[in-house]
């Protein structure tokens, strides 16, 4: 899994950090994120372009879906999360 996300710049990594705050919040396993609001808040589409790339996400004018193994990097960086926690 670590090949296809080496090397990912901050702007590809703040969709997956969106992606774990909503993790955090529900509990629940993320499949996808709401890409633009309609209140100003926006995926960077740097960001977005690079993990299309890579074939990490599909996007939509609003939504970011994650591939299988986008989703367990989510859980990754979760348990990664957790691990440092009372350190």
């Amino acid at each position: 899994m670590a090949d296809g996300f080496d090397g990912l710049s901050d702007k590809a990594l703040s969709i997956f950090t969106f992606a774990a705050y909503h993790r955090l919040l529900s509990g629940e396993r993320v499949a996808s994120v709401i890409r633009k609001d309609g209140a100003g808040h926006e995926a960077d589409p740097e960001g977005v372009s690079e993990l299309e790339g890579r074939g990490l996400v599909s996007a939509s004018d609003t939504g970011i879906a994650f591939s299988e193994a986008a989703q367990d990097f989510v859980e990754t960086l979760i348990e990664a999360l957790r691990g440092r926690v009372g350190r």
